[in-house]
């Protein structure tokens, strides 16, 4: 072949590849979706030549803009970024339209500004759809990406609000035609770096890349001395990878005659899983098969051997995957009988995430359809603007209640009383399939009510206290399973009404209408046939509702102490307990100490504090009587700590302070004496104390226990944290009532304008928060992970960690997770209870530890929601013979299911033994 020839072909070759580069952008431009903030009008990119949109479509509000400053190459460049600054609000989204199983690829740009001066971090979570994939905290300018796969014809891009504003400069959203997730569709890749060895210039993106990934120079500090820069100009490939980089990319490179070296220590710390793409491209034409052969070593690891031209190509993509801590050193090392050393042009790090399932696409398009009716007559309605996203998770949508089904969530309450609606009573409601309770009462509503369809499992119906019209129709009085329906106070309906209404349990009396409408009661309608025995319980059970409905409503908690009466279906506490009122706490002499102890005679425990012993005061109460140790790891802060909020607060399920005293250095705390010992002693602890407890007992404890935390998490004054929950440090009277103990490293929640938090993380091994341990980012929901850790005991009868077990037992939590997944709960329940409990009770308790010890504390449940679903379960299991037999005469429709399935929602972090973080985290800085 001629000189002429050779020319001609390259010529060809290289016309007909920038021929195809450039059909390809133009064709993938089509699908970007390139939006920047708060700009004023849509513009297209000089640089790139790519097609920008404002978000006015989706924020159309300027007041929520904010200039913003960056210093670039020593160079002033002015820009915006939206602040998502609503106090009604904690989660915003951007809903983008995609193409069902297409893999994209997500890019946010987060450009703090001014952000970075303020006081405290603006600290949030980056979401794609519901699956968390990275944190950004204001202290630092970030961009964020992530690579997934849709099962939708739309997708969402969230926000989820820590601490502070969120707040957002750029999306991008690319359709990517490369096999990075290959069959692995329900994982999400957060990518950690994409590196360009050997480009010491400017980063190459589009239209180069015609995905628009964005390759980054490589930074000196990367790689080992003493390398080479190699550089190659029109170079040409036949791709055998949709991975493979640009050829832009593929030019440059680094290498040695022995080895190459990539250190990257700003991976996440906890052990995840990464994925590492390691791209090679011979740019010797000399060099032949078995000429550069390399041994690739991660953190010190072979994982494999590679010769770049064995297989006829000229390149080679490697795809490995490893777990680290924080970590990765990436070394590539001349194999033995290798002539020529390592060569390396480009590599991509990305952590594999859990892709989370969501709300069912049912129930999904149902309730935006239900959003989109009321939005008709209610455009400015907060509640409806608070609705972005998923409609369960991570937090559900103001109003919305969601039950898990198989692994995904359905909805089934809905709650818009007092929302100040008007218009029509939304037809779509109808349609949704899982809904068990509606109340839309307290509103405007001036239409008809809707027909609703036979299939309807409603249980529950609040219409009352609006302004409807017509009759009741016949569909919602006929529902199978309607036990309750209210519709009092509305003047317009005609007081005609359906045959099968029982009409001797009618009221439809208005006269009391004329009161305000926050303070006016529903009055329910009870129907249907029943034994005698279930219309007792049930209307017992209204009474109560009725009784308290104005205090509670939709925002009530629970922060009370009464006791559940425990013959009743319904129980439903008031709040009249709680209140913030001045405490007396007595002031004991160092003398009247060690006469109520007898000089330290009776010793009942040790802490991190100091000893415990037992005493008896002049009056004849019994007393806990602690005190500080000369070598204790606790001083004066978490003497004073205790001292000052048991100053302040008090609830029955909390260990109230009697007294201290601050004597001669002696630092002593009095408590009320707690026969009944502790939760751990009772469970597993010292053969002396041990004792079963019976299942319905140990629901009780635990339900005393989430109400003290709740009252601590709900605290009128400010939200405390107890951040020492552990069985230890829950202890019982002479009535077994549950009492939380030890407030030495309890804490007020961080609130706007706080100084910065203390990152000095306290907790005790096997029950502390991975999130807060890895992240030292307290929140009320490291308690929540706590409290989960301690209902898993009250199950099993199990210690949270017990190195002397066989190491797939060490930790409990991922001990039984794989049997909870397996529906094989009887394995993991105590067997000092096997056969002593009822199903559906102990298969809500079960969810509610499994919800509660999610890695991501944005998926966890508050206090008040584990107080509601324990009280539920102990009216199931208290009431389980009157119940059941009750339902017997409905023909066994109302039976609970005695066995079922569950899916754990699978966790954004590894969950594997050998690399759990509750597992491989060091003992805490204070040991309890």
């Amino acid at each position: 072949m001629g000189s002429s020839d050779y020319w001609t072909r390259e010529v060809l070759t290289c016309s007909t590849l920038c021929i195809l580069i450039l059909l390809q952008t133009t064709y993938a431009q089509e699908d970007f979706r390139s939006i920047q903030c708060c700009a004023d009008t849509n513009f297209t990119e000089s640089t790139t030549n790519l097609s920008w949109i404002t978000d006015d479509n989706w924020y159309p509000d300027k007041r929520t803009c904010q200039g913003i400053t960056q210093q670039i190459k020593n160079s002033t460049v002015h820009a915006k970024t939206r602040i998502f600054n609503s106090s009604f609000a904690k989660k915003w989204c951007y809903n983008l339209t995609t193409r069902k199983d297409q893999d994209y690829l997500l890019r946010g740009t987060f450009t703090a500004g001014d952000l970075q001066r303020t006081p405290q971090s603006n600290i949030f979570d980056v979401l794609i759809d519901i699956t968390s994939i990275a944190q950004v905290n204001s202290s630092n300018d970030a961009v964020v990406e992530g690579v997934f796969r849709t099962t939708m014809d739309y997708m969402n891009f969230c926000l989820l609000k820590e601490h502070g504003d969120p707040y957002l400069s750029k999306l991008e959203l690319r359709p990517l035609a490369s096999n990075y997730l290959k069959a692995k569709a329900s994982t999400v890749l957060k990518l950690v770096d994409r590196i360009d060895v050997g480009n010491t210039g400017r980063g190459i993106r589009y239209p180069y890349d015609p995905y628009d990934r964005i390759w980054r120079p490589q930074p000196d500090q990367l790689h080992s001395s003493d390398v080479t820069q190699s550089s190659l100009l029109n170079i040409v490939i036949t791709p055998t990878s949709t991975l493979l980089p640009p050829t832009q990319v593929l030019e440059t490179a680094i290498t040695h005659p022995e080895r190459l070296e990539f250190l990257h220590n700003n991976l996440d710390t906890g052990y995840y899983t990464y994925n590492l793409y390691i791209y090679f491209f011979e740019h010797n034409e000399s060099v032949q098969a078995g000429q550069r052969v390399i041994d690739i070593y991660i953190n010190n690891e072979k994982r494999q051997e590679v010769d770049i031209l064995s297989v006829g190509y000229n390149h080679r993509v490697v795809d490995l995957n490893f777990k680290a801590n924080g970590v990765l050193n990436l070394t590539l090392l001349k194999t033995n009988g290798s002539q020529l050393g390592p060569i390396c042009n480009a590599y991509e790090i990305m952590q594999v995430r859990t892709q989370l399932q969501g709300t069912t696409q049912e129930d999904l398009d149902t309730i935006v359809d239900v959003k989109n009716d009321l939005l008709v007559d209610n455009q400015d309605n907060k509640v409806l603007r608070s609705w972005y996203g998923d409609p369960c998770l991570p937090l559900p949508w103001d109003g919305l209640f969601c039950t898990s089904i198989n692994g995904s969530s359905v909805i089934t309450k809905l709650n818009l009383s007092f929302q100040n609606l008007q218009g029509s009573l939304p037809p779509s409601v109808t349609k949704m399939r899982h809904l068990r309770e509606l109340n839309m009462s307290n509103n405007r509503f001036s239409s008809v009510v809707p027909a609703f369809p036979a299939s309807s499992i409603l249980t529950s119906v609040d219409l009352s206290h609006n302004n409807l019209m017509g009759k009741v129709p016949e569909s919602l009085a006929s529902l199978r399973q309607l036990t309750t329906f209210s519709f009092g106070c509305n003047q317009h309906m005609s007081r005609e009404l359906p045959e099968t209404l029982n009409r001797s349990k009618l009221d439809t009396d208005n006269g009391t209408c004329h009161r305000q409408r926050s303070s006016t009661k529903s009055k329910g309608i009870v129907i249907g046939t029943v034994t005698g025995g279930l219309l007792f319980f049930v209307a017992a059970g209204v009474f109560c509702y009725c009784l308290v409905k104005k205090k509670v409503m939709t925002r009530g908690k629970f922060d009370g102490g009464h006791p559940l009466t425990k013959n009743a279906i319904y129980s439903i506490r008031s709040m009249d307990d709680i209140s913030v009122r001045s405490i007396n706490i007595q002031n004991f002499s160092l003398e009247n100490i060690e006469a109520a102890t007898q000089r330290y005679k009776i010793l009942i425990g040790e802490g991190g504090f100091g000893s415990v012993y037992r005493g008896t005061l002049t009056d004849g109460q019994e007393v806990a009587v602690k005190v500080r140790s000369a070598t204790s790891t606790q001083g004066t802060r978490e003497f004073n700590n205790e001292l000052n909020l048991l100053s302040a607060i008090r609830h029955d399920n909390l260990v109230p302070l009697l007294g201290c005293c601050y004597e001669k250095d002696q630092q002593i705390l009095v408590y009320p004496f707690m026969s009944n010992g502790s939760l751990q002693d009772r469970l597993y602890g010292e053969a002396a104390r041990r004792k079963t407890l019976d299942w319905p007992t140990r629901l009780s404890i635990a339900l005393g226990a989430a109400r003290g935390l709740t009252y601590l998490h709900t605290f009128s004054g400010r939200c405390v944290i107890h951040r020492d929950v552990k069985s230890s440090n829950i202890l019982m009277d002479q009535s077994m009532n549950a009492k939380v103990a030890d407030f030495g490293f309890s804490k007020y929640a961080p609130q706007e304008g706080d100084s910065a938090a203390s990152l000095e993380v306290r907790g005790t091994a096997g029950y502390l928060d991975p999130e807060y341990y890895s992240t030292q980012h307290l929140t009320a929901k490291s308690d929540v992970f706590s409290f989960g850790v301690v209902l898993l005991e009250i199950i099993s009868g199990r210690e949270p960690l017990n190195v002397q077990r066989p190491r797939s037992e060490w930790s409990l939590v991922e001990w039984a997770k794989p049997y909870i997944r397996n529906s094989r709960i009887d394995e993991i329940v105590d067997p000092n209870i096997k056969g002593a409990y009822h199903a559906e009770a102990m298969w809500r308790v079960v969810e509610v530890a499994l919800h509660c010890i999610e890695t991501f504390s944005a998926y966890r449940p508050s206090m008040v929601d584990i107080v509601r679903e324990l009280e539920d379960a102990l009216i199931i299991e208290n009431n389980a013979s009157e119940y059941l037999k009750s339902m017997d005469s409905l023909g066994g429709s109302y039976r609970f299911s005695i066995e079922r399935t569950i899916v754990i929602p699978p966790t954004p972090t590894p969950t594997e033994t050998e690399t759990s973080p509750i597992l491989s985290q060091p003992a805490p800085p204070q040991p309890r």
